[in-house]
């Protein structure tokens, strides 16, 4: 199985830097996913794996073999594109087999890799159809086969669903997964929505303005963000962030903010000293009181906020309830039955071992 690696790779165009000494290693038969938001760099690492951008300088190696300067067409990679990239005129059939045509592969060896790709895609049916007369997912299907059918060493996923409404891709996520994870061959996959990336990377690599933020399993990223951007970035819903000072009293450190005061866990503040500070945790981790601020307290003191209700939202099997605590808005996920009122008060524990706290520079200096 190949390997790909990028060694202090960077990209400008003109005077301005979009991808600055980068450093990756994609391990064997892994899918990698690239996640971050607009000119976060991702689909430039991608181009430039591929061959369609040049590196500015770095070097970048498929399967122990520097590819810098290898035209596209020899690196033996297959790229799947956002917007399919069909042939509008061919059938289904036709557009898996183009590639392999004009590399002039051996008739009956384009019919068995066809074959295959129809039969683990199930487009058997579709052969003789053209693009036109398929759905968004069959299209989709369509372009991965084409890459399928080229038996490369690595494939490349340019934010491949980003065409499709909420259900079909949540359809196609599993399918993707399910295909690489069947093949057992590289992938990297370059997508803006971090539930894609959560869903499907074995590892992810979280992007902004062409650094690497942090590089880890789904779960470390959601459980121990190295900094407030992969916090607020992994994570639905969002982060809760409150902006505020600690506070040393004695061997004990406090959070405080307007309209709250909370305790910071004692032995585990790490770098945390008295000063600016932000004080993270996830809506999920937020226990509502429904028995509001005039109930019987359920929770240690320095771990209880107290606000105002202003919005309850109803999913379903969870509601999001937000309310107001001073100045700040935060976001409390629940699957209670028992939901508070709007306008409310409202009493909701912030357990301290589920909390994250960041200093000024925005780096983790607490962590579950």
């Amino acid at each position: 199985m190949p390997s790909v690696s990028f060694d202090h790779v960077t990209k400008r165009f003109g005077n301005t830097t979009v991808v600055e000494d980068f450093n990756l290693q994609v391990h064997d038969g892994e899918l990698l996913v690239l996640v971050g938001g607009s000119g976060s760099g991702k689909s430039t690492i991608l181009r430039m794996l591929a061959g369609l951008e040049e590196v500015t300088s770095g070097r970048i190696r498929i399967d122990e073999r520097d590819v810098t300067d290898v035209p596209p067409g020899q690196r033996d990679v297959a790229m799947v594109f956002q917007d399919y990239g069909l042939y509008p005129h061919m059938t289904v059939r036709q557009n898996l087999s183009l590639g392999l045509r004009i590399r002039k592969i051996a008739a009956n060896e384009i019919d068995r890799r066809v074959a295959w790709a129809a039969g683990v895609l199930g487009l058997d049916p579709l052969l003789d159809r053209k693009p036109k007369q398929l759905s968004g997912g069959q299209r989709q299907r369509v372009a991965m086969g084409r890459a399928m059918v080229r038996e490369p060493l690595v494939f490349l996923f340019d934010e491949p669903l980003s065409n499709l409404d909420a259900a079909l891709r949540a359809q196609m996520r599993i399918e993707i997964g399910s295909l690489q994870r069947r093949l057992k061959t590289t992938a990297v996959y370059v997508t803006h929505d971090q539930v894609e990336a959560m869903t499907l990377g074995d590892r992810i690599v979280v992007l902004a303005d062409g650094r690497i933020q942090q590089i880890g399993r789904p779960i470390e990223l959601y459980s121990a963000p190295v900094n407030k951007f992969v916090a607020g970035f992994i994570g639905t819903p969002a982060m809760n962030f409150l902006p505020g000072v600690l506070e040393q009293e004695g061997d004990r450190t406090y959070f405080a903010t307007e309209g709250a005061r909370l305790t910071v866990r004692e032995g585990k503040t790490g770098q945390a000293s008295a000063g600016l500070a932000t004080f993270g945790i996830r809506p999920e981790h937020l226990q509502v009181d429904p028995a509001g601020p005039q109930g019987k307290p359920e929770s240690a003191d320095g771990e209880t906020l107290t606000g105002r209700v202003v919005l309850v939202e109803r999913l379903g099997g969870t509601s999001h309830v937000h309310f107001e605590v001073g100045p700040h808005r935060l976001l409390a996920s629940t699957t209670s039955d028992s939901l508070p009122e709007v306008g409310s008060s409202i009493r909701v524990r912030a357990p301290a071992a589920r909390a994250h706290l960041f200093g000024g520079d925005g780096r983790a200096l607490l962590q579950m």
